[in-house]
């Protein structure tokens, strides 16, 4: 449990997390905390990577929570965050699209006649979609959904396809970093924080490693790390370096610029 002492009440919220086994996810923050989020997660996982059923079997599997609220006794803002044991490992992830700060989760025991390993095997020639990574992480909620891509390491044919009138409106921005570690989460967490409170429209974000990616960075000319692309809509432009600049940061999201 994290404490910090604000000057003001902040706001609550609970927020819940699917994966897949492949590493997509799927997320919901909710200042209202209602139910059966899990349901409608499953559902909108459905409806993205076209599955023949809803996968409820990633219940409570591949599931973390997290909930704050400020305690009146203690004038203190308290956060727990919990996830499956198989789901640690993407804590930082986790902490950055739920706007936490070093925040350590904890695990949750998962039942083993539900999560045994065996039994969510079979699952694979029905799912066989769950099993890949698309790379996308997703910001669903009731009214809308904005679609982020990231965290994965594969890039899918569809998400390297070029954009055309058909696609959704938004952005496409490609993100090339050097590794997955501790420089790649700060700048992350940075471009995390300025399109959520610069954009009011849906984009995509597709992070992708040069290390692991080789072809994608001369594909795109990438010649320094980090670069941030915008592929769509038109002009294609980039920064390289530091994201600090944020004029230069409106700048490449402008569309007709």
């Amino acid at each position: 449990m994290n404490q910090v002492s604000p000057t003001t009440p902040p706001d609550v919220f609970k927020g819940i997390a699917l994966f897949t086994p492949g590493g997509d996810l799927i997320y919901c923050i909710d200042p209202h905390k209602h139910n059966r989020w899990h349901l409608q997660l499953c559902t909108a996982l459905q409806d993205l990577i076209g599955l023949s059923e809803i996968p409820h079997f990633l219940v409570p599997c591949y599931t973390a929570t997290v909930d704050r609220w400020w305690n009146p006794q203690t004038q203190m803002l308290e956060t727990v965050a919990e996830a499956s044991p198989r789901l640690m490992r993407y804590e930082p992830l986790l902490n950055v699209v739920f706007g936490l700060t070093h925040t350590r989760w904890s695990y949750v025991p998962c039942s083993d006649e539900l999560c045994d390993p065996a039994l969510l095997e079979t699952y694979r020639n029905q799912f066989p979609q769950l099993w890949l990574n698309h790379n996308l992480v997703v910001h669903f909620n009731h009214l809308k959904t904005s679609l982020h891509q990231g965290a994965g390491d594969r890039p899918s044919p569809q998400a390297e396809s070029t954009p055309t009138q058909d696609s959704p409106s938004g952005l496409v921005l490609r993100l090339f970093v050097s590794g997955h570690g501790a420089a790649t989460e700060l700048i992350l967490r940075k471009l995390h924080q300025i399109l959520e409170t610069t954009l009011q429209e849906p984009y995509t974000l597709k992070v992708i490693d040069v290390y692991r990616n080789p072809d994608q960075a001369e594909i795109n000319q990438i010649t320094a790390t980090p670069t941030l692309l915008k592929v769509w809509p038109p002009p294609n432009k980039r920064i390289v370096g530091s994201l600090d600049n944020v004029e230069q940061f409106l700048n490449i999201l402008a569309p007709h610029r």
